[in-house]
Protein backbone atom coordinates (compact mmCIF):
# COMPACT_ATOMS: atom_id res chain seq x y z
CA UNK A 1 0.00 0.00 0.00
CA UNK A 2 1.24 3.30 -0.69
CA UNK A 3 2.17 5.44 2.39
CA UNK A 4 1.01 8.78 3.53
CA UNK A 5 4.02 11.01 1.96
CA UNK A 6 4.08 9.41 -1.01
CA UNK A 7 -0.46 9.58 -1.72
CA UNK A 8 0.38 13.19 -0.58
CA UNK A 9 3.01 14.10 -3.15
CA UNK A 10 0.41 12.46 -5.92
CA UNK A 11 -2.66 13.94 -4.81
CA UNK A 12 -0.59 17.20 -4.99
CA UNK A 13 0.76 16.64 -8.42
CA UNK A 14 -3.01 15.48 -9.64
CA UNK A 15 -4.56 19.21 -8.22
CA UNK A 16 -0.79 21.04 -9.88
CA UNK A 17 -1.92 19.66 -13.27
CA UNK A 18 -5.48 21.13 -12.88
CA UNK A 19 -4.20 24.28 -11.22
CA UNK A 20 -1.97 24.90 -14.48
CA UNK A 21 -4.98 24.22 -16.66
CA UNK A 22 -7.05 27.28 -15.10
CA UNK A 23 -4.05 29.25 -14.83
CA UNK A 24 -3.44 29.05 -18.38
CA UNK A 25 -6.47 31.13 -19.23
CA UNK A 26 -6.93 32.42 -16.02
CA UNK A 27 -7.60 36.35 -17.39
CA UNK A 28 -10.90 34.72 -18.12
CA UNK A 29 -11.65 33.00 -15.05
CA UNK A 30 -14.76 33.74 -13.28
CA UNK A 31 -14.37 34.74 -9.74
CA UNK A 32 -16.58 35.08 -6.57
CA UNK A 33 -16.40 36.31 -3.15
CA UNK A 34 -16.98 34.31 -0.25
CA UNK A 35 -18.88 35.83 3.22
CA UNK A 36 -14.83 36.57 4.46
CA UNK A 37 -14.63 39.34 1.38
CA UNK A 38 -11.55 36.78 0.04
CA UNK A 39 -11.50 35.50 -3.23
CA UNK A 40 -12.71 32.36 -4.66
CA UNK A 41 -13.16 30.19 -8.50
CA UNK A 42 -14.15 27.01 -10.04
CA UNK A 43 -10.30 26.34 -9.93
CA UNK A 44 -10.30 26.12 -6.17
CA UNK A 45 -12.96 24.13 -6.18
CA UNK A 46 -11.92 21.92 -8.79
CA UNK A 47 -8.52 21.25 -7.66
CA UNK A 48 -9.93 20.59 -3.78
CA UNK A 49 -12.24 17.91 -5.08
CA UNK A 50 -9.86 16.21 -7.29
CA UNK A 51 -7.48 16.18 -4.50
CA UNK A 52 -9.91 14.97 -1.82
CA UNK A 53 -10.63 12.30 -4.15
CA UNK A 54 -7.21 11.02 -4.74
CA UNK A 55 -7.06 11.18 -0.88
CA UNK A 56 -9.70 9.53 0.03
CA UNK A 57 -9.95 6.91 -2.52
CA UNK A 58 -7.04 5.39 -1.40
CA UNK A 59 -8.37 6.34 3.01
CA UNK A 60 -11.59 5.94 2.50
CA UNK A 61 -11.88 5.76 6.26
CA UNK A 62 -10.14 9.06 7.17
CA UNK A 63 -11.70 12.41 7.67
CA UNK A 64 -11.37 15.07 5.82
CA UNK A 65 -10.82 18.99 6.29
CA UNK A 66 -10.86 21.17 3.28
CA UNK A 67 -11.05 25.19 2.44
CA UNK A 68 -13.89 25.34 0.20
CA UNK A 69 -15.71 22.05 1.40
CA UNK A 70 -15.09 22.22 5.13
CA UNK A 71 -15.35 19.25 7.42
CA UNK A 72 -16.35 15.77 6.36
CA UNK A 73 -16.34 12.49 8.87
CA UNK A 74 -14.06 12.49 12.49
CA UNK A 75 -11.21 10.51 13.52
CA UNK A 76 -8.15 10.63 14.79
CA UNK A 77 -6.79 11.08 11.41
CA UNK A 78 -7.67 13.84 9.22
CA UNK A 79 -6.53 14.96 5.43
CA UNK A 80 -6.21 19.20 5.60
CA UNK A 81 -5.81 20.69 2.15
CA UNK A 82 -6.12 24.96 0.93
CA UNK A 83 -6.53 23.25 -3.13
CA UNK A 84 -5.70 26.62 -4.37
CA UNK A 85 -3.45 29.01 -1.89
CA UNK A 86 -2.78 32.67 -3.04
CA UNK A 87 -6.27 32.84 -5.08
CA UNK A 88 -6.23 36.42 -4.91
CA UNK A 89 -2.62 35.59 -6.88
CA UNK A 90 -3.86 33.21 -8.79
CA UNK A 91 -5.80 35.17 -10.46
CA UNK A 92 -3.22 38.09 -11.47
CA UNK A 93 -1.36 35.91 -12.78
CA UNK A 94 1.19 35.56 -10.06
CA UNK A 95 2.95 32.24 -9.91
CA UNK A 96 3.17 31.87 -5.74
CA UNK A 97 0.05 30.10 -5.78
CA UNK A 98 -0.03 26.57 -4.15
CA UNK A 99 -1.83 23.76 -3.68
CA UNK A 100 -0.95 22.80 0.30
CA UNK A 101 -1.96 19.14 1.64
CA UNK A 102 -1.34 18.10 5.22
CA UNK A 103 -2.09 14.64 7.52
CA UNK A 104 -3.13 15.19 11.13
CA UNK A 105 -3.08 12.18 13.11
CA UNK A 106 -3.93 12.58 16.79
CA UNK A 107 -4.03 16.46 16.56
CA UNK A 108 -0.41 16.52 15.46
CA UNK A 109 0.90 17.21 11.63
CA UNK A 110 2.86 14.15 10.46
CA UNK A 111 2.79 15.07 6.80
CA UNK A 112 2.92 18.14 5.04
CA UNK A 113 3.32 19.05 1.35
CA UNK A 114 3.43 22.06 -0.91
CA UNK A 115 3.32 22.12 -4.21
CA UNK A 116 3.78 25.46 -6.40
CA UNK A 117 3.07 24.54 -9.54
CA UNK A 118 3.95 27.52 -11.88
CA UNK A 119 7.36 26.74 -10.51
CA UNK A 120 7.67 23.15 -11.08
CA UNK A 121 8.69 22.67 -7.32
CA UNK A 122 7.25 20.50 -4.48
CA UNK A 123 7.99 21.08 -1.00
CA UNK A 124 7.56 18.29 1.71
CA UNK A 125 7.95 16.93 5.45
CA UNK A 126 7.47 13.51 6.90
CA UNK A 127 7.56 14.10 10.73
CA UNK A 128 10.97 12.73 12.25
CA UNK A 129 12.16 12.34 9.01
CA UNK A 130 13.41 15.85 7.49
CA UNK A 131 12.10 18.67 5.18
CA UNK A 132 12.80 18.46 1.34
CA UNK A 133 11.91 20.17 -1.82
CA UNK A 134 12.71 18.84 -5.67
CA UNK A 135 11.81 20.16 -8.80
CA UNK A 136 9.10 18.40 -10.80
CA UNK A 137 8.03 18.02 -14.53
CA UNK A 138 4.39 16.65 -15.05
CA UNK A 139 4.38 13.32 -12.72
CA UNK A 140 7.80 13.10 -12.05
CA UNK A 141 9.95 14.49 -8.99
CA UNK A 142 13.58 15.18 -9.30
CA UNK A 143 16.16 14.69 -7.26
CA UNK A 144 15.49 16.19 -3.90
CA UNK A 145 17.58 18.54 -1.69
CA UNK A 146 16.87 18.59 1.89
CA UNK A 147 15.72 22.09 3.78
CA UNK A 148 17.68 23.55 6.60
CA UNK A 149 17.05 26.94 8.31
CA UNK A 150 19.14 29.94 8.03
CA UNK A 151 22.50 29.34 10.67
CA UNK A 152 22.91 32.36 12.31
CA UNK A 153 23.29 34.61 15.44
CA UNK A 154 21.74 37.65 14.43
CA UNK A 155 18.94 39.36 16.30
CA UNK A 156 16.11 41.26 14.96
CA UNK A 157 18.03 44.01 13.31
CA UNK A 158 19.63 41.32 11.33
CA UNK A 159 16.73 39.19 10.23
CA UNK A 160 15.11 39.35 6.83
CA UNK A 161 11.13 39.20 7.01
CA UNK A 162 8.43 38.25 4.61
CA UNK A 163 4.73 39.47 5.63
CA UNK A 164 1.88 37.73 4.29
CA UNK A 165 -0.02 38.79 2.66
CA UNK A 166 2.35 41.94 1.35
CA UNK A 167 1.89 44.44 3.82
CA UNK A 168 0.21 47.13 1.03
CA UNK A 169 -2.47 44.69 0.88
CA UNK A 170 -3.38 44.48 4.64
CA UNK A 171 -5.95 46.78 5.89
CA UNK A 172 -4.81 49.26 8.49
CA UNK A 173 -5.91 47.49 11.77
CA UNK A 174 -3.70 44.59 10.54
CA UNK A 175 -0.42 46.60 9.58
CA UNK A 176 -0.51 48.07 13.19
CA UNK A 177 -0.60 44.49 14.28
CA UNK A 178 3.07 44.14 12.50
CA UNK A 179 4.53 47.21 12.86
CA UNK A 180 6.44 46.40 15.59
CA UNK A 181 7.98 43.61 14.10
CA UNK A 182 8.41 45.35 10.76
CA UNK A 183 10.68 48.19 12.36
CA UNK A 184 12.72 46.26 14.16
CA UNK A 185 13.46 43.15 11.80
CA UNK A 186 14.55 43.85 7.98
CA UNK A 187 11.07 43.39 5.72
CA UNK A 188 11.74 41.77 1.99
CA UNK A 189 10.08 41.00 -1.02
CA UNK A 190 9.53 37.45 -1.42
CA UNK A 191 9.03 37.14 -5.00
CA UNK A 192 9.06 33.28 -6.00
CA UNK A 193 8.36 31.60 -3.22
CA UNK A 194 6.03 31.40 0.43
CA UNK A 195 7.72 33.02 2.91
CA UNK A 196 7.50 30.40 5.14
CA UNK A 197 9.07 27.83 2.51
CA UNK A 198 11.83 30.44 2.36
CA UNK A 199 12.31 30.26 5.93
CA UNK A 200 12.95 26.77 5.96
CA UNK A 201 15.48 27.02 3.08
CA UNK A 202 17.18 29.66 4.91
CA UNK A 203 16.99 32.64 2.63
CA UNK A 204 14.58 34.62 5.03
CA UNK A 205 14.50 34.35 8.97
CA UNK A 206 11.18 35.10 10.31
CA UNK A 207 7.91 34.88 8.42
CA UNK A 208 4.72 36.74 9.72
CA UNK A 209 1.42 35.74 8.24
CA UNK A 210 -1.95 37.62 9.20
CA UNK A 211 -5.59 35.97 8.50
CA UNK A 212 -4.59 32.52 7.90
CA UNK A 213 -6.41 29.38 8.59
CA UNK A 214 -5.51 25.73 9.93
CA UNK A 215 -5.33 24.84 6.10
CA UNK A 216 -2.66 27.81 5.24
CA UNK A 217 -0.44 26.63 8.26
CA UNK A 218 -0.56 22.83 8.48
CA UNK A 219 1.72 21.40 6.32
CA UNK A 220 3.94 25.02 5.91
CA UNK A 221 4.42 24.41 9.84
CA UNK A 222 5.93 21.03 9.73
CA UNK A 223 8.16 21.61 6.76
CA UNK A 224 9.64 24.92 8.67
CA UNK A 225 9.98 22.58 11.91
CA UNK A 226 11.55 19.74 9.99
CA UNK A 227 13.83 22.13 8.67
CA UNK A 228 14.91 23.42 11.36
CA UNK A 229 12.00 25.88 12.76
CA UNK A 230 9.79 27.52 14.96
CA UNK A 231 6.23 27.92 14.05
CA UNK A 232 3.35 29.21 16.29
CA UNK A 233 0.71 31.53 16.93
CA UNK A 234 0.79 34.67 18.20
CA UNK A 235 0.07 33.65 21.79
CA UNK A 236 2.13 31.28 21.59
CA UNK A 237 0.14 27.85 20.78
CA UNK A 238 1.10 25.48 18.21
CA UNK A 239 -1.27 23.55 15.47
CA UNK A 240 -3.55 24.13 15.18
CA UNK A 241 -3.08 28.19 14.73
CA UNK A 242 -5.84 30.41 13.23
CA UNK A 243 -5.12 34.54 12.56
CA UNK A 244 -1.79 35.52 13.01
CA UNK A 245 1.17 33.11 13.11
CA UNK A 246 4.59 33.51 12.90
CA UNK A 247 8.06 31.09 11.77
CA UNK A 248 10.94 31.66 12.61
CA UNK A 249 14.57 30.22 12.06
CA UNK A 250 15.43 29.84 15.81
CA UNK A 251 13.48 29.70 19.41
CA UNK A 252 15.58 32.67 20.45
CA UNK A 253 14.42 34.86 17.29
CA UNK A 254 11.07 33.66 17.44
CA UNK A 255 10.52 34.39 21.36
CA UNK A 256 12.16 37.90 20.57
CA UNK A 257 9.86 38.27 17.89
CA UNK A 258 6.79 36.84 19.31
CA UNK A 259 6.88 40.06 21.95
CA UNK A 260 6.60 42.49 19.25
CA UNK A 261 3.36 40.94 17.78
CA UNK A 262 1.61 40.56 21.87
Amino acid sequence: MIDDLELAQRAALVGAEIGLRYFAHVRGLPQELKADGSVVTEADRTVEHEVRRVLLDARPEDAFLGEETGEHGRGRRRWILDGIDGTAVFVQGDRRWQTLIALEEDGRITVGVAVLPARGQMWWARRGAGAFVADFDGAVLGEARRLAVRDSREGLSGSGLGIVPPVESLPAARRDLIEGLASAARPREWEWAHAALLVAAGELDLAVQVGGKVWDYAPLSLIVEEAGGRFGGVGGEGHPVEGTALFSRSDDLHRAALALLL
